[in-house]
């Protein structure tokens, strides 16, 4: 308990240092998947309920396995939900991240069902968190100071109430979503826009007022791209997922294939 605790609040105080931060992504259930991703020295592996089939009980799967292998894992719900994110957190999880975050009181009201009180208003129970009991007092007492709180930034109305959505204490980071800002914008899938680029630096320049952690993910990472990233004030990247790598596979295979049959 000691040692991930210890992850813990590595992880929480590299984000709130903007020190740089990378993470893996898995949208497709299978612990082997999580295993490969944690020797990649990632900091944490990030779940994707949001946007996938991945149940409660496998994500506290892929939670053990994440920490068995030394990483931490962050899952990201799919909706603002106090019990979606109590049960996580139950499960183990090591913090949460929230998509659509648009304004400061939903971000207020977020990091209260993520911390106990008196900063919060998690409710106490027992379950793998808490090591089932025996490390009750250690982890309720502790948990606070240590667990991590993303918010993701997907509109323009979230740009637009940046500064007070960082403004909760509680917030230890925020990710640019581009996809799902462009569609605010009416200019859905173009992520290159600039108007995406300008929404983004907003978030940039005021998680570089705020003391806290800037993100992006890129598809298909490489080092340019992560040179890029880093050269636009982001400090905490998450490198491609599982889907994408195996859409970038099967892309680049299918003009092999393809080649070959003429």
């Amino acid at each position: 308990m000691l040692a991930m605790e210890k992850r813990r609040l590595v992880l929480r105080t590299k984000l709130r240092s903007r020190k740089l931060v990378f993470a893996a992504w898995t949208s497709l259930y299978h612990p082997s998947i999580t295993e490969i991703f944690s020797h990649s020295g990632v900091d944490f592996v990030g779940i994707d309920i949001e946007h996938s089939t991945i149940s409660q009980e496998q994500s506290q799967r892929i939670i053990a396995t994440a920490q068995a292998s030394d990483s931490l894992c962050l899952p990201r719900v799919a909706s603002h939900n106090m019990e979606m994110i109590k049960r996580l957190l139950d499960s183990g999880a090591d913090g949460i991240i929230v998509p659509m975050v648009n304004t400061a009181r939903e971000a207020r009201e977020i990091a209260s069902w993520c911390k106990y009180p008196p900063q919060g208003k998690r409710s106490f129970g027992i379950s793998r968190g808490q090591g089932y009991g025996f490390d009750f007092d250690r982890y309720t007492k502790k948990w606070n100071s240590v667990s991590s709180l993303i918010v993701q930034i997907e509109s323009i109305t979230g740009v637009e109430n940046i500064e007070d959505i960082l403004g909760i204490d509680a917030v230890d980071a925020a990710m640019v979503g581009p996809y799902d800002l462009s569609g605010s914008l009416n200019i859905p899938g173009k992520i290159d826009h600039p108007k995406i680029r300008e929404a983004a630096k907003r978030v940039i320049a005021a998680c570089r007022k705020a003391g806290k952690a800037c993100g992006t993910q890129i598809i298909d990472p490489d080092a340019r791209q992560i040179k890029n990233a880093l050269d636009q004030g982001f400090t905490f990247i998450v490198l491609s997922s599982d889907v994408f790598l195996l859409w970038k596979w099967a892309q680049r295979m299918r003009g092999y294939t393809r080649m070959n049959r003429k």
